[in-house]
């Protein structure tokens, strides 16, 4: 028997989640979690063989975080990284943290008890990372990167067109081509990925100078 221990801040989630689980004649689910700080105890406390731990959960703990300190004092505890946010690379941090396996949510019931006994046999399973929006078939030209790069600033559409010297349309069509390039629908989501994975540092203290002359 496979003892787990969940880590989900969303209710409706974590519940499906305990329920599926429960549900296999080889696992059971000791405690289920909304706070990553608790799994800490919860693993000495139950002896559990894996956790099955969300990125980002209640109380804005880190299951990264977590996930480090368990495989400190238990490093026989399989533990399973799974976020929702697959614009954000969390996978080398994973890694780093010594976690065995990592999952985005949106793989299949049958895909995640796999991985769950997969891991428990040994095995290591990361997804393929995403190519980096600068390469390849999604190379950025130049005015294009400084308009990421200005969008990752806050910036306004007004404020980059004054910047750059263009017109607010020709920013707007910029940007349709920057989504078309790298296969995103929101050029938010795009600037989040470019800040997390550091392909872009926003220069922030130059934006507070402008605002404050």
């Amino acid at each position: 028997m496979i003892n787990i221990i969940l880590v989900e801040d969303q209710a409706m989630l974590r519940e499906s989640l305990e329920h599926t689980l429960n549900d296999q004649d080889d696992m059971s689910v000791v405690a289920a979690l909304s706070d990553a700080v608790d799994s800490i105890d919860a693993v000495a406390r139950t002896q559990a063989d894996c956790v099955l731990m969300d990125v980002c959960t209640e109380n804005d703990s880190s299951g990264i975080v977590a996930a480090r300190k368990i495989k400190e004092a238990h490093p026989e505890t399989r533990v399973i990284i799974m976020t929702g946010m697959p614009e954000i690379t969390f996978i080398e941090q994973a890694r780093d943290a010594k976690a065995d396996s990592f999952v985005y949510k949106n793989v299949g019931t049958s895909d995640l008890l796999s991985i769950v006994r997969s891991t428990m046999e040994g095995y290591s399973t990361y997804p393929t990372q995403k190519q980096s929006v600068f390469s390849g078939t999604a190379s950025l030209t130049d005015v294009e990167i400084d308009i990421l790069r200005l969008v990752c600033e806050t910036k306004t559409r007004k404020e980059i067109a004054a910047e750059l010297y263009l017109s607010e349309g020709t920013v707007k069509r910029h940007i349709s081509e920057i989504l078309a390039k790298t296969g995103y629908d929101n050029i938010l989501r795009l600037a989040v990925h470019a800040v997390s994975s550091g392909l872009i540092v926003p220069n922030m203290d130059d934006s507070r100078d402008t605002a404050k002359e």
